[in-house]
């Protein structure tokens, strides 16, 4: 099994950045029903002020190879281009469990 887990920063005021978080995370939570090797999948919104990251999702996935699949599902792509207007920065980390 793999862990992919991803954390996102996003432009904006906080109102901005809020919205998009929760549209993305209403996305993201969506994909497990239609992506067949996305075992699990949590999403975070940061609630801490001193905190600069917006969002974070943890994925489970069987391979590594699986992470690739998931990564070009068109789901998945239609939940990325929600944030593309707003995304400043991305950090992943993908490792066997």
């Amino acid at each position: 099994m793999v862990k992919h887990i991803v954390t996102f920063k996003f432009k904006g005021d906080e109102a901005v950045r809020r919205e998009y978080a929760e549209r993305f995370k209403a996305a993201l939570m969506s994909l497990p029903a239609v992506i067949p090797c996305l075992e699990s999948m949590e999403v975070g919104i940061n609630e801490n002020p001193a905190e600069t990251w917006d969002l974070v999702l943890t994925a489970v996935v069987p391979t590594m190879a699986d992470v690739d699949v998931y990564a070009k599902h068109p789901a998945h792509v239609a939940a990325a281009a929600i944030i593309a207007p707003v995304k400043d920065s991305r950090a992943c980390v993908d490792y066997e469990i």
